[in-house]
């Protein structure tokens, strides 16, 4: 008979202060960072008690990881998502947008990463090595595959990939500033068209 005992499932109130909890660590991170972050901080935006949030998770550590890992698997979600059957440029053109997209729906997490990444990725990098790099390593095989193909223009794939990361993720990243210089602009309507015709010019063979 075995001696394990049976998981015991979270009340919906345990499930609503953790979910409570981990959105305003999400705002709390991506305004201060993760060096200036504090859990009274993220007590205050969640509502809680300092010591109910210690009841959920074991210090601001642990909060910060389980955003990360949570954002991992959102974020790398498109790129998994290429279909090697696909036709090439519509493939990458459809990445770009999607990518972009997150920018628009996602900024706080974009700059909850950006931040993680700074600082040298001190508790990401177990991610970025086991998850993000044969991903990568993959999707830039495919994309060689296909310009070697001639289906696309020659290029490095992973500057490419490089180039589409940093040209979305920008305008959530750098959010203030493109507000500042774009004005009541609609920024990402326009930034998709230009995204668009930027990487299709590139990689039209």
């Amino acid at each position: 008979m075995s001696d394990a005992q049976p998981v015991k499932k979270s009340s919906r109130i345990q499930l609503r202060n953790r979910n409570l909890i981990l959105e305003a660590a999400l705002e709390v991170f991506s305004k201060h960072g993760y060096r200036g972050a504090t859990l009274d901080q993220i007590a205050e935006a969640s509502g809680l008690s300092k010591p109910n949030i210690l009841y959920y998770f074991t210090g601001k550590k642990n909060i910060h990881v389980t955003l990360l890992n949570q954002l991992m698997d959102t974020w790398l979600a498109p790129l998994r998502a290429m279909n090697p059957e696909g036709e090439p440029l519509e493939e990458l053109l459809k990445y770009v947008h999607e990518k972009l997209e997150m920018a628009r729906e996602f900024p706080r997490e974009s700059r909850l990463f950006a931040n993680e990444i700074l600082q040298g990725a001190p508790r990401m990098r177990p991610h970025l090595e086991g998850a993000l790099r044969p991903l990568v390593d993959e999707k830039a095989g495919l994309i060689q595959d296909w310009m070697q193909m001639g289906k696309l223009a020659e290029t490095d794939p992973r500057h490419l990939i490089f180039s589409i990361w940093a040209t979305t993720q920008h305008y959530a990243d750098f959010e203030a500033q493109v507000q500042v210089l774009m004005g009541e602009k609609p920024v990402y309507d326009e930034a998709r068209k230009h995204l668009d015709r930027m990487f299709r010019r590139l990689l039209t063979p």
